[in-house]
């Protein structure tokens, strides 16, 4: 199985209990090392010439092939945290948008922004021909540097996309979508429960807790391990484990996890359906 992963890769800038480094992170970045514990990947991103080069010969050691648009600088994000699933974000600066693609014979398209670097108009483009999933975060966030500001957005552009993610507080940023104009929606709130739409149909799903010093890529691994089961199960037993190989990612923060103890962990998550009433 081949898989396509768009977006910026990122120089974060982790604060919090007396701590602080440096490494890579975004959407892309973790949605694609979730990605390859399952299939081939590639990731086409834009970066500067301050992106260190060890950091992409690390997703190449990894099997991940990289395609990359060049740019006078890199995106950069700082993440100060209050606690394990509270931070506070600052866009440091911004690589150059992404705005051709050619996704070939892929057969998953995962859209990850982080700063605005996806266009609707590509999204729009690509929805309903290929199987995209897509995350909301970087099509709401403002591209300007400074604290991170969310903005109002269109969302009928993402209509036709197979997988949509986003925070519970960030969809509600999203007007003209609603959960029946994509297949699946998933909508979570860091270790309290979610909801999920699968066809129009409404669930509520429990993640599995972990005590975490930081909850970092979590969603795009979540977006990303799900996107890649719902191939290749039913909905439900996807989201289950899609939600386990999400905490087993944040316990251990490596994607080494066996098909075993994903199925074992998956056993723990609870889903339920509810009445299909609004949010």
């Amino acid at each position: 199985m081949k898989c396509l992963v768009v977006g910026h890769l990122v120089i974060d800038k982790i604060v919090g209990k007396g701590r602080s480094e440096t490494r890579m992170g975004g959407g892309a970045y973790y949605s694609a090392l979730a990605l390859s514990r399952f299939c081939r990947v590639k990731v086409v991103t834009s970066v500067g010439s301050d992106f260190p080069q060890e950091w992409l010969d690390e997703l190449r050691e990894r099997g991940i092939s990289i395609e990359i648009l060049p740019s006078v600088e890199s995106t950069s994000y700082e993440l100060r945290y209050i606690d394990g699933n509270r931070r506070v974000l600052t866009l440091l600066s911004r690589a150059e948008p992404i705005r051709e693609l050619k996704v070939g014979n892929f057969d998953l398209v995962l859209l990850n922004p982080v700063a605005g670097e996806i266009s609707p108009e590509l999204v729009a483009e690509l929805a309903g021909k290929r199987f995209i999933a897509a995350d909301v975060q970087g099509f709401i966030r403002e591209p300007a540097p400074g604290s991170l500001r969310l903005k109002p957005i269109d969302g009928a552009f993402l209509k036709g996309v197979r997988v949509l993610h986003a925070d519970l507080t960030e969809f509600e940023y999203v007007k003209g979508l609603s959960p029946s104009d994509v297949e699946v929606l998933l909508l979570s709130d860091g270790p309290n429960p979610g909801i999920a739409y699968f066809m129009g149909k409404k669930y509520r799903f429990k993640p599995v807790r972990v005590n975490v010093p930081e909850s970092t890529g979590a969603g795009d691994v979540f977006l990303a391990s799900f996107s890649y089961f719902h191939m290749r199960c039913p909905f439900v037993q996807a989201l289950k484990r899609a939600i386990a190989f999400t905490a087993l990612f944040l316990e251990r923060r490596n994607f080494d996890a066996t098909d075993g103890e994903i199925g074992e962990m998956a056993m723990k998550v609870s889903v339920e359906k509810l009445p299909s009433q609004g949010l």
